[in-house]
């Protein structure tokens, strides 16, 4: 009863919440019992809520450590593939077992095999035109620098990092179409074009999310200067080779793992990060299912882990970005209470 009467002084009857749909569960898993519901039945736009079913995949199925990377050496090459990682030279994370590795034992010659990644570049229902903005990075097989490419200082004198996308940088007229006129910085949408206009007195930072279709083999070989870094689909007329290799990767691969799990899940939920929501969902994926397709995780998590919550949601992706997630109140109630 005290709780239906903050309801109702503190929500139901709030000016500022007059035209907004409330749904509330409370719920006591000491006495498996419902405190109170107010629409706990009914579908929301869950928004970052959306982490929570993420999180609960993330915790079950990849263990305590990440696997950060696959490999398999050949007579002349180190064929790898990545596995979703988002940590791999990400700033937020200063030891980097997969980098330490790949400089020091890996074969001089490295090939980059792209099998199994069967997600789009951006989620189901996300605001595609928001692709210039640093929540909304791409995913991908093998993420690096966090997919971001970070420019910092004055307009004549930008610097990026990682520092290859300097030679990508150009005046808002050099390659812009009509379209990103009236932008003031961004990157064309199927190139890494980027493109930058302002005052030139003023000192920038900023992050733009880069192309990363087939961009893995320039930004490692980038990093790795000591070492040929090429991505297989690059290798032209040696197709029967590249099979070859791209399959000899996927048969009894040798595994490192890169990051303590909870060091990605926590910051994941704490800044409610989405690109690494995105990339837990594929790893995840990639674990059960041997491939990277968020609609198939889902689908597969929704007939098995989740198929006993109160209202079948509609889940769409792994961070919440798309308007096309609907969960309950309930929903969510059932899946703390299975992480927990």
């Amino acid at each position: 009863k005290k709780i239906a009467r903050s309801v109702e002084a503190d929500v139901l009857t709030s000016k500022a919440l007059q035209t907004a749909h409330v749904g509330i569960s409370i719920f006591d898993p000491a006495t498996d019992k419902y405190l109170y519901n107010y629409q706990g039945d009914k579908y929301f736009v869950p928004a970052s809520n959306t982490k929570i079913p993420t999180c609960y995949a993330a915790m079950k199925y990849l263990g305590d450590s990440l696997v950060g990377l696959k490999y398999k050496d050949t007579l002349d090459y180190t064929v790898i593939k990545g596995t979703g990682d988002p940590t791999f030279l990400h700033a937020d994370f200063k030891n980097q077992v997969v980098y330490e590795f790949l400089n020091k034992t890996a074969k001089r010659k490295i090939l980059i095999s792209h099998s199994g990644f069967k997600a789009r570049l951006l989620g189901n229902g996300w605001a595609w035109n928001d692709f210039n903005e640093s929540y909304m990075a791409e995913r991908s097989l093998m993420p690096i620098y966090g997919n971001v490419a970070k420019f910092q200082g004055k307009l004549r004198n930008l610097k990026a990092i990682p520092d290859v996308f300097e030679q990508f940088i150009g005046g808002i007229d050099s390659f812009c179409c009509d379209e990103n006129k009236g932008e003031d910085f961004g990157r064309l949408w199927d190139l890494n074009r980027f493109y930058f206009r302002g005052d030139p007195n003023k000192y920038y930072k900023l992050e733009i999310p880069y192309y990363t279709r087939l961009y893995s083999g320039l930004l490692l070989g980038d990093t790795l200067r000591s070492h040929e870094v090429n991505d297989i689909n690059y290798l032209g007329g040696f197709v029967l080779l590249a099979r070859g290799l791209e399959n000899a990767v996927d048969y009894s691969p040798n595994v490192i793992h890169s990051q303590p799990t909870d060091s990605l899940l926590k910051p994941m939920m704490h800044r409610s990060d989405n690109f690494f929501a995105e990339q837990s969902l594929l790893m995840v994926s990639n674990e059960k299912l041997g491939y990277m397709s968020d609609e198939k995780i889902i689908d597969t998590l929704l007939k098995t882990d989740f198929k006993d919550l109160p209202q079948k949601p509609r889940w769409a992706d792994g961070s919440g970005l798309s308007r096309y997630n609907l969960f309950t109140p309930q929903d969510f109630v059932a899946i703390l209470n299975k992480m927990k």
